[in-house]
């Protein structure tokens, strides 16, 4: 293979651990020359490739190379951008490959979710149709961990984490107090159409009268009676309710409890808020004193919460990309393959993108109690390792300590993409 220079760029949302991926491309590009050019980083995504802004990842020193998997959030910032499918406009798809070309860029590694997947398919094909020699790696990363034809996705055991110990500790809150105040706390957590963060809620407790009493996966058709008279029993039973609730809980017939209207980028309905939902629900029919939280973005950047499993996921899917892409290989995702349970053990393994672009993973039913309401003990088997051990971090005046890389763009080569 002749020498050429690589793009990296993070894609969707960011997680507790994404630049610990980003981590792993750097580290493994540098430990590849003189086989591998330079490395660059898209700055937003797709959006800093279509407009050229490339950033040297050069400039950075090994040591700050090496703080990029303790940072949160996106380190040289992310995008949801839809690319148009090439048959209607061209456009998009020419200046891509003009940059790449203008760069002598010959890899690309995509890191991000379901959606990014297929923005990395396009981009394999891309070069198949405009004749450039290009090899695209999909990098997954996803809170949501509903990527198919992973075991799970860097991302996941981080938020699940947060989610399992935020529930555990607001239920010691909720229950030193219920017998005066309040009876009802909901917790909701992001999941559109798949209940995995959900489910990890319920490893805040195990065992009969235990929190969370009650967990609502979009998996799960809701049932509005059937929900308050569970409600009610568990008061009744424990004087107090802990709910776990993902964002994608929805009727029968597929509405959203929480649809607000309008979509984003990627045509996905936007939902306005499902925990003030059920609260509501529960004030007006049963009169309990309540409380809800929204984890919102604090479960996929709570970075002094990550797992160390999760992070050493994020890390290897970096370098992984970057040893496959050398080896060949084009059009495929780096995978996590589970090889036992216990102990739990796993390795770096790839799927084609095909089989990933545009689908989810969503919770299998043996992974959900009888009831509807409920983790099984698979479910606690495949979780538990996914959030266990910790990623300490290094803190000043009491505050955690981040990584900001201040890269310099790479001069343009190419006029500006209107």
């Amino acid at each position: 293979m002749s020498v050429t220079n690589a793009l990296y760029a993070q894609s969707g949302g960011p997680t507790a651990v994404i630049n610990a991926t980003a981590q792993g491309v750097i580290e493994a590009a540098r430990a590849a020359r003189p086989r591998l050019g330079k490395l660059f980083a898209a700055r937003n995504g797709i959006l800093g490739a279509l407009h050229e802004q490339l950033l040297d990842t050069d400039a950075a020193s090994a040591d700050e190379v090496a703080g990029l998997g303790a940072r949160p959030g996106s380190a040289f910032g992310t995008a949801r951008y839809k690319l148009a499918p090439f048959e209607e406009d061209e456009r998009e798809y020419r200046r891509l490959i003009e940059v790449f070309r203008a760069h002598d860029i010959g890899m690309v590694f995509f890191n991000g979710g379901n959606d990014s997947m297929d923005t990395a398919l396009k981009l394999s094909q891309l070069g198949r149709r405009l004749d450039y020699p290009l090899a695209c790696i999909g990098l997954p990363k996803t809170v949501d961990n509903d990527l198919p034809a992973t075991d799970c996705c860097p991302g996941f055991g981080s938020a699940a984490k947060y989610v399992a110990v935020s529930t555990r500790e607001a239920a010691l809150d909720v229950a030193g107090m219920a017998r005066t105040s309040t009876k009802v706390f909901i917790l909701e957590v992001m999941g559109r159409h798949a209940g995995w963060i959900a489910a990890a809620g319920g490893l805040a407790g195990n065992g009969f009268g235990e929190p969370p009493h009650i967990i609502l996966f979009p998996e799960v058709p809701f049932e509005q009676e059937k929900f308050l008279a569970r409600v009610r029993e568990s008061v009744e039973q424990h004087e107090y309710c802990v709910i776990v609730a993902s964002e994608g809980a929805r009727y029968a017939d597929g509405r959203f409890l929480s649809e607000a209207g309008g979509t984003d980028a990627f045509g996905h309905k936007q939902l306005g808020g499902l925990a003030p939902v059920l609260a509501n629900m529960v004030r007006e029919s049963l009169g309990y004193k309540h409380h809800y939280a929204i984890s919102d973005y604090l479960q996929r950047s709570a970075r002094h919460l990550a797992s160390a499993t999760d992070l050493s996921h994020a890390y290897a899917v970096g370098e992984a990309g970057v040893k496959r892409a050398l080896a060949g290989a084009n059009a495929v995702m780096i995978t996590i393959e589970r090889t036992a349970n216990q102990p739990y053990a796993w390795t770096p393994s790839s799927a084609p993108l095909e089989e990933v672009a545009n689908r989810e993973k969503e919770l299998p039913p043996e992974f959900i109690t009888d009831d509807g309401y409920g983790i099984t003990e698979a479910a606690r088997t495949y979780l538990q390792p996914l959030i266990t051990g910790e990623a300490p971090l290094a803190y000043r005046n009491g505050l955690p300590v981040y990584a900001n890389l201040d890269l310099p763009e790479v001069p343009c080569r190419l006029p500006p993409f209107k």
